[in-house]
């Protein structure tokens, strides 16, 4: 990534329409939700994404999301996203998701991704996948991701996939309290780990973890600068401005939107490069 002639870091963003397979119909109903719910129209495919973000010299971090286990929609191959990231190096990593729920299996695969060099962190979403973050199945795919020393984000809080569905859509909001991530943090204190979104109904906890655990970050994706809590854009003023991070969770939430509430927002002059681009290159060694 060509981080000096980029504006900002995106290090929260969907592959959502795959160009080489058709979309899974078993997945319709939560992108219905999800569009409800985000205001949102049409999806971009993973080429328009990267064309989008390249007009605005913004680099950015995609990933897919591994919910075969819980949901049982097939999933966008993380080689679709990685190959997609290599003919666009100067503005894109790429970013795997394997469900905890594949045993052995995910860890073959994730092995296989590193040693191709292709895949520069991974993708963990609680609430979509059906477990704890601190459960003892994930943790044979975290040995080889803190092997390796690449990050992981992890959703957390309130999740809009599944909001407004007859129960939920099935999704249980408790995996993704950030507590659970406080023990992750522990057990490998090498391993980087970024907590996405504001962790709405749980934002004190995030930040908790978040001061206590060098290796834990924070990205602002999926929330409009403008509905921060207070407390959010307090620690990110202070004690934790080396730690926030710049995530839109593009196409739900669109970076232009975001980058003009963010300049609207009272955030210190002096923090706002840092949470655009500066902490973003030294969590992800770039």
């Amino acid at each position: 990534m060509k981080t000096d002639d980029l504006i900002a870091i995106d290090v929260h963003t969907h592959a959502e329409v795959s160009c080489r397979q058709p979309h899974d119909d078993v997945w319709a109903p939560y992108d219905e939700a999800a569009s409800k719910y985000f205001k949102i129209g049409k999806r971009p495919t993973i080429a328009q994404t990267i064309e989008y973000y390249r007009e605005r010299k913004i680099g950015l971090i995609m990933f897919t999301v591994d919910s075969e286990y819980q949901i049982g929609a097939r999933r966008i191959e993380n080689t679709e996203v990685a190959e997609a990231a290599a003919k666009n190096s100067d503005i894109m990593m790429a970013f795997a998701s394997i469900d905890p729920h594949k045993g052995r299996m995910g860890v073959n695969e994730a092995k296989a991704l590193i040693r191709d060099g292709i895949i520069k962190g991974f993708k963990f979403h609680p609430t979509v996948q059906g477990f704890f973050p601190n459960d003892r199945l994930a943790y044979q795919l975290y040995e080889v991701i803190a092997e390796h020393k690449l990050p992981a984000i992890f959703h957390s809080g309130h999740s809009g996939i599944g909001t407004g569905m007859p129960g939920g859509g099935g999704l249980r909001l408790k995996y993704s309290n950030p507590i659970h991530i406080d023990d992750v943090a522990v057990d490998f204190p090498d391993m980087t780990i970024i907590i996405a979104h504001p962790s709405w109904p749980w934002q004190d906890e995030a930040l908790s973890v978040c001061l206590h655990k060098p290796n834990v970050f924070i990205d602002l994706s999926g929330w409009s600068p403008k509905y921060f809590p207070p407390q959010l854009v307090h620690f990110a003023n202070t004690q934790l401005k080396d730690k926030m991070l710049f995530g839109s969770d593009y196409p739900l939430i669109a970076p232009d939107r975001w980058m003009k509430e963010f300049a609207d927002s009272p955030f210190r002059p002096e923090v706002r490069d840092l949470i655009l681009k500066q902490n973003a290159i030294r969590a992800l060694r770039l």
